[in-house]
């Protein structure tokens, strides 16, 4: 259902910067809320852009009251695991107190659709070496995960209180960029493996740190499930196809069903920038799971989800385009 206007929060990040792009792409209005903190506005497209705080009550009013919002994609949150064990009531208000507020704002002004970036985290460690599903049990390991899972719950809560509906995507390790090369990953500070890898090809960085090489792993190193960020946008397009179309709350992970070593992510990235990558082994980092990968057969089968670039090569392919360009700006 084309020509409808989106508010997307947090829309100048990694993720929501592509989820504009899509948007625009497939017809839609496009309102983003963004902060900046975290943040670049050099990364949107397009839209009508409003640079506010998500706990301002105030100001969404006043975007609901000028725009006729028909959903809400949410993406504003903090998301680094370290910074959320020293600092967790900056992500309790931020991640948590300041979607009641989105949430209370949204029914002030009678929009019942909500689609929320949520993550892996919530499921903390997994107690077996299989892909998770979206039954099994949620023990967050971190404030981090704590707080997504806090929202997945108020969102239900909300479901079952009114005629409000929501889409939960839980992310595995979202990666890659646009193929075309115009928006990607930036993060101050970086903390994601490919990004990581990719700057000490391009000599921003003088080598990659392995955390942990005695996982019970072919060799010795996590496994992770890596997801490219085209195809997590994709499927929030289905999701919000699937509420307009009159379908009901629901949960979904998002992965590619298979798994990749940290020493397989370096291979690959070696093979294609071309540059040698130096990997200094490190103790491993409480929390850690050894292998943390998605069943995302439920997302497929009932939105009819299939990731375009499943292949890691392809992920970083896109991820080393854009990576070579910002070290050229």
């Amino acid at each position: 259902m084309a020509g409808e206007t989106i508010l997307v929060v947090g829309g100048a990040g990694y993720i929501g910067s592509h989820m504009v792009l899509d948007l625009l792409q497939a017809g839609h209005e496009v309102v983003v809320l963004d902060n900046l903190s975290r943040g670049h506005r050099d990364l949107l497209v397009g839209g009508i852009f409003v640079e506010g705080d998500l706990g301002d009550a105030a100001l969404l009013d006043r975007v609901f009251t000028q725009h006729r919002i028909s959903a809400v994609m949410h993406f504003a949150a903090f998301s680094l695991v370290g910074e959320s064990v020293s600092k967790p009531l900056d992500y309790y208000r931020n991640n948590v107190s300041n979607t009641v507020e989105l949430l209370a704002a949204m029914a002030r002004h009678r929009v019942r659709y909500f689609i929320f970036s949520s993550t892996a985290a919530i499921y903390g460690e997994p107690r077996a070496a299989k892909p998770l599903l979206e039954n099994d049990p949620c023990l967050p390991t971190n404030p981090y995960g704590a707080t997504k899972f806090a929202v997945e719950r108020m969102l239900a809560d909300n479901a079952a209180a009114s005629d409000f509906r929501f889409v939960s995507l839980r992310y595995f390790n979202a990666a890659g960029a646009d193929p075309s090369g115009r928006i990607g990953e930036r993060h101050y500070p970086e903390t994601h493996l490919i990004p990581l890898v990719l700057k000490v090809a391009t000599g921003e960085r003088e080598s990659i740190q392995i955390f942990g090489t005695n996982y019970p792993t072919l060799d010795g190193t996590c496994i992770r499930d890596y997801v490219h960020v085209c195809d997590l946008v994709q499927a929030h397009l289905l999701a919000l196809e699937q509420l307009f179309n009159g379908g009901g709350s629901a949960v979904y992970n998002l992965g590619n069903n298979r798994g990749y070593s940290v020493r397989e992510v370096i291979e690959m990235a070696m093979r294609i920038t071309k540059h040698p990558i130096l990997a200094v082994e490190a103790d491993r980092r409480p929390g850690d799971p050894a292998f943390l990968v998605a069943d995302s057969n439920k997302v497929r089968r009932e939105l009819g989800w299939q990731p375009r670039y499943e292949s890691l090569e392809t992920i970083i392919e896109t991820a080393w385009n854009w990576h070579r360009c910002e070290a050229l700006r």
